[in-house]
């Protein structure tokens, strides 16, 4: 149990129980003895006359009428956990926390939004977890996080669950990215489908967006794309490039924000995607996620601005110049 909730003991132990996968682990968990929590499950299933828990060997698994139990045991613990934050919240956002689902392109692109809410709300804790935008609008529908940021095709004008609002804050344009051992490192003019089909690539695995987006682009322009290297890391992609002959895609303002990486338009140009803000449509919302989303909108206008007035390879993202291949010799 993450939050302090009133809830039935009885209630508690079940899904400890699940959770844990046997009596013994769901104990040392919960700092009971075995009995005591034996017994609270063996009340509970004479109260309601079912069977609840199968034992199979050294495992626990639910019954069918567990499983059905259990989910409704999720759902009111969800609405006496919603409760207590909205009783707890403090309305001026001098404490309270955010959790906060992104993705590793957004983990890049939103950090000045982060550093600008903690500055703006210190008595805040932010807790980020990195996961697919797919997971992340799953997991804001299940409460599991407050609000996601996500990096999408520009297209995608309705949420793919029910249950959330998917904003747009704003369009990234992707670009080819080469680091300074690649022979097409500062290259101005842009690269062809063909010439770009010849190239071995490190990419995001399919459960990103991006590579989403880019395996269709591929297929639209009737290429098979030499993928060497696949990772759920945006680091490593940026440190493959940096460093080996490697090439990726990227939006334009990652590429610039890095030492030794350059950007290259492809022709025809791969479909800019779009950076977005995943909330609850209905239920609570703390006073936290509500200054955070708000927050986002005006940042987005910022953000929109900077990218437009970009004219010297300066990054808003990063608030630097990117090293030029000169610096790096």
């Amino acid at each position: 149990m993450k939050r302090r909730v009133v809830f039935p003991r009885s209630l508690q132990y079940l899904m400890a129980i699940v959770e844990c996968g046997s009596y013994t682990k769901a104990a040392e968990a919960l700092h009971v003895s075995q009995p005591s929590l034996s017994q609270q499950i063996k009340q509970l299933e004479e109260s309601l006359q079912s069977p609840l828990l199968v034992r199979t060997g050294r495992a626990v698994r639910l019954t069918d009428v567990g499983e059905v139990y259990l989910h409704h045991a999720k759902r009111a613990y969800g609405e006496l956990d919603a409760g207590t934050r909205a009783i707890h919240d403090v309305q001026d956002l001098s404490r309270g926390s955010l959790c906060l689902g992104w993705t590793p392109i957004t983990d890049y692109l939103a950090c000045s939004l982060l550093e600008r809410f903690s500055r703006l709300y210190p008595g805040i804790m932010l807790n980020t977890l990195e996961m697919s935008a797919d997971n992340i609008e799953i997991a804001v529908t299940e409460d599991r996080i407050d609000i996601g940021i996500a990096f999408s095709p520009v297209t995608l004008a309705t949420p793919r669950v029910s249950g959330i609002e998917v904003r747009q804050l704003f369009k990234e344009s992707l670009c080819f990215a080469v680091g300074n051992s690649h022979l097409c490192a500062g290259q101005k003019e842009r690269m062809s489908v063909q010439e770009f089909n010849k190239e071995s690539l490190v990419l995001l695995n399919s459960n990103f967006a991006l590579r989403r987006q880019i395996n269709t682009y591929c297929t639209e322009q009737g290429i098979m794309p030499r993928i060497a290297i696949e990772t759920d890391s945006l680091s490593v992609i940026i440190e493959m490039v940096q460093h080996s002959p490697y090439g990726t895609v990227l939006p334009k303002s990652i590429i610039q924000a890095q030492c030794g990486i350059y950007p290259i338009v492809l022709a025809p140009a791969v479909p800019a995607q779009a950076v977005t803000l995943i909330t609850r449509n209905h239920g609570y919302s703390s006073a936290a996620s509500i200054a955070f989303s708000r927050l986002a909108m005006d940042w987005a206008v910022d953000q929109i601005t900077s990218l437009r007035n970009d004219k010297s390879g300066y990054c808003p993202l990063s608030g630097s110049h990117r090293c030029s291949k000169k610096q790096l010799s």
